[in-house]
């Protein structure tokens, strides 16, 4: 179904109380970065060994092999560093690996860190910040990962937090990150950076009948909270819905199993499909059925798959945590692309998706805002532009702590 309306976004009255404080988005930067680099600097990149796995697709690893091809553009030349091993609690292989490759480098060399690898070492990486400029990104803090036994959580938010106050630069992926690792940590404001993800502008969505092809993308882990969805739309078998999940099922083997069998237990199995890891064109063939896109996840430092589906002009039915308002944002208009539901709250999320099945104009219009949203996204340009910023001002001198 096409639709032309251009009126700015009206949500339900609870959505419209929930959205009041989503903050307007920047200016699109220049999609060429406005740089030619005359020569290039070295910078050496230390990321997770499955970074180019296609199985295992996930946001922080789209997000290294992105700027990994962007950072030259902006005067880098970027030296990939995989590194093999069960991150962030590697075995002892895997760590001294990490230690061996960290001593090859040269004094005073330039290195960024995935804070998934870096984190949970601080072994490793703070004896090497007295002679390497360092800058570790941080995709999301390792003890707010879902499921995690609570003491296990606290060893890696004590690791993490010695690595982090050991290194010049931090780099996070949205205004909501930044302020959660300086509070939580303690760290230097100053030296805390934003780099929030781009997106690529795709084709607009064409969906399939305009209001009940759902689909949800993320690795199928208790962190993104499938369950919840699962249980919201069993609340609403009577509205004519299907919807495929697409993720990695390979992360967390027990979950799969338990969401597996709370679909069997509502009797969804024809209309709620885990169609597994999709990239490429099979992932855009999804996203082009798509008339909402649905997550409801416990945790985001931003929620790169909101602004997959942005970029098609496919509204979000999302939870409000973490960075997922920033990423939802708001098109120029001050229309609002989506609606933010309660965490840990299936009902609310019923209620909205009846309303979404029941309300043609409140469609239309979260339809007009998506488009709008769309054309306002910042390209993956800005985020290596932010990144190359952060880099070419680490002290010259190794060693000052964050």
């Amino acid at each position: 179904m096409t639709d032309t309306s251009t009126e700015p976004v009206v949500p339900t009255t609870a959505a419209r109380s929930r959205l009041a404080y989503v903050p307007a988005q920047t200016p699109a930067a220049p999609r060429n970065g406005g740089i030619v680099p005359m020569s290039l600097r070295p910078v050496h990149f230390v990321m997770p060994g499955g970074v180019d796995d296609p199985a295992a697709p996930s946001g922080g690893n789209a997000y290294d092999r992105r700027v990994r091809l962007d950072l030259p553009g902006f005067g880098w030349r970027v030296r990939g560093l995989p590194v093999d091993g069960d991150w962030p609690r590697p075995d002892d292989a895997a760590r001294a690996e990490l230690a061996r490759l960290l001593r090859r480098l040269p004094d005073g060399a330039v290195v960024l860190l995935d804070g998934l690898v870096a984190c949970g070492v601080p072994e490793v990486v703070v004896p090497e910040a007295e002679r390497l400029r360092m800058a570790v990104l941080v995709h999301l803090p390792l003890g707010d990962e879902t499921g995690l036994d609570p003491a296990v959580a606290a060893d890696l938010d004590a690791r993490e937090r010695a690595v982090l106050r050991a290194v010049p630069a931090v780099v996070a992926t949205s205004d909501w990150a930044v302020r959660r690792l300086v509070a939580h940590h303690g760290l230097d404001p100053a030296r805390v950076h934003v780099a929030a993800p781009g997106a690529d502008i795709s084709p607009l969505a064409p969906g399939t009948d305009g209001v009940s092809r759902l689909v949800c993308v993320a690795a199928v882990t208790p962190r993104k909270g499938q369950h919840r969805l699962v249980e919201a739309l069993a609340a609403v078998a009577d509205l004519p819905w299907s919807c495929v999940c697409v993720g990695g099922l390979g992360h967390d083997p027990e979950y799969v199993g338990r969401l597996r069998s709370l679909i069997v237990r509502h009797g969804l199995e024809e209309r709620l499909v885990l169609a597994g890891p999709r990239s490429g064109a099979e992932l855009d063939a999804t996203y082009a059925t798509a008339d909402l896109m649905v997550l409801t996840s416990y945790a985001e430092t931003y929620g790169m798959a909101v602004t997959e589906a942005l970029a098609r002009g496919i509204p979000v039915l999302a939870t409000d945590v973490g960075g997922l308002p920033e990423a939802v944002g708001r098109a120029p208009d001050g229309g609002v692309p989506g609606i933010l539901v309660p965490p840990e709250d299936p009902v609310a999320l019923a209620a909205e998706l009846r309303g979404w099945f029941g309300e043609a104009d409140v469609r239309r219009r979260l339809k007009a805002a998506a488009r709008g949203r769309r054309a306002a996204l910042n390209g993956w340009a800005a985020t290596a532009r932010s990144l190359s910023a952060v880099l070419r001002r680490l002290p010259d001198e190794p060693g000052e702590a964050a």
